[in-house]
């Protein structure tokens, strides 16, 4: 189904026509269906990504990071099909630019080369059984030094996307005692997946089954002090410095869910007949999937004009159009696949048809990485200058 590329510069078009040749090369509806089925990761897929130069972009290990309008790119066409790579590769860049941004030489060197070839993947431990969204001020996971500098991490972590296979894990975890705010004293580790004390257990989840998300508990973990990623206590801070691109680059899996599910839904309305009509002839289908459409095409310009302007620059215009496009995009996936799990009726609910997976797929981005909920608040107060809300 043709839809909006906003006038793609030839570099984003190559890119798209990149990311597409590597998934018609490497995958199947078929393999898709499967890997979803059997709850297991497609590394040939990642892998193939990675040698196509789709994890590192643009970045190097020394000067800029990948674009946003890259990723969010490369990501809109995983979303449309490969969904759980998709948003494994939300983790994949994430840790990218952490690691640009704070990381040490000796950590770019170690840690960010082999992420951007592929040859690492990384593992994103924030969030805790009891944490929800105010996961900083009821943050349990601590670390402390040791006499000799070591630090020793006790706690555990919830719903960590790929934890039992990734190379090393940037986790999270108190170094000092909560205060008002409770974002502060809080800092980022950098720590091999293999460090003994570390234990992970697959969570059988609903949608996005491709990627296994895992309990990870942390008993007395030893962590050199030179895998401190930034300054000590500073953590949360730094990674909140990084969300307009979280939340882009969410939105971005978001908009390529409700575009898969839309085509999907309007390849089933054109070649499905009854009373000796395509279904898609009947009004009160096209209707639905127009308001699909809208929510889908809209979403898209919010998610590529907050791209480039995060590209430009920071600030909280930047803030709020990244919160506007997930917040649109996180709608559009699950009226697109409403609406088409309606068009499809009991087609819908086969399991070796995609529509099914897009609507389970698409109820993650309802809450991460900030709630919709939340998102809204937000743009109340930020963008509309109402009143916090209580």
């Amino acid at each position: 189904m043709p839809f909006s590329t906003r006038g793609d510069s030839p570099a984003i078009t190559d890119l798209r026509t990149r990311v597409r040749r590597t998934l018609h090369a490497v995958t199947s509806p078929q393999r898709l269906n499967r890997h979803d089925e059997d709850e297991t990761y497609d590394f040939e897929l990642y892998e193939a990504l990675a040698a196509e130069g789709l994890v590192g972009l643009e970045a190097d290990v020394d000067g800029r990071g990948p674009s946003h309008t890259s990723q969010v790119t490369v990501l809109e066409e995983l979303g449309a099909g490969a969904t759980s790579i998709g948003v494994s590769m939300v983790v994949q860049y994430m840790g990218v630019e952490l690691l640009h941004r704070y990381g040490t030489g000796d950590q770019k060197a170690e840690w960010l080369g082999p992420l951007l070839s592929g040859s690492a993947r990384m593992s994103f431990g924030l969030s805790e059984p009891a944490g929800g969204t105010d996961v900083a001020r009821q943050m349990a996971t601590w670390a402390r030094r040791a006499p000799d500098g070591t630090w020793l991490i006790n706690g555990a972590k919830k719903w960590i996307g790929g934890a039992s296979t990734a190379t090393f894990i940037i986790l999270l975890a108190r170094t000092s005692a909560v205060e008002k705010s409770g974002i502060d004293g809080i800092s980022m580790f950098i720590i091999p997946r293999d460090t003994p004390g570390i234990t992970t257990t697959p969570i059988d989840t609903m949608g996005i089954r491709g990627l296994e998300q895992a309990d990870v508990i942390l008993e007395d973990v030893a962590v050199p002090a030179e895998n401190v990623l930034g300054d000590v206590g500073s953590g949360f801070r730094n990674v909140l410095a990084t969300l307009n691109g979280e939340r882009l680059n969410g939105a971005a899996v978001a908009l390529g869910i409700a575009r898969g599910a839309l085509s999907c839904a309007v390849d089933y309305a054109n070649g499905r007949h009854a009373f000796d009509k395509p279904i898609g002839s009947f009004q009160g289908l096209q209707h639905p999937l127009v308001d699909a459409l809208t929510r889908t095409e809209s979403a898209r310009h919010l998610l590529y004009n907050g791209a480039e302007m995060s590209d430009q620059g920071s600030g909280e215009a930047v803030e709020n159009l990244s919160g506007l496009a997930k917040l649109s995009a996180s709608e559009a996936a699950t009226t697109a696949t409403d609406i088409g799990m309606r068009v499809m009726g009991g087609w819908g609910f086969h399991r070796h048809l995609p529509m099914q997976r897009y609507f389970r797929d698409a109820r993650l981005y309802t809450f991460a990485p900030l709630t919709d909920e939340m998102i809204r608040n937000q743009l109340a107060q930020r963008h509309l200058g109402l009143p916090r809300s209580t």
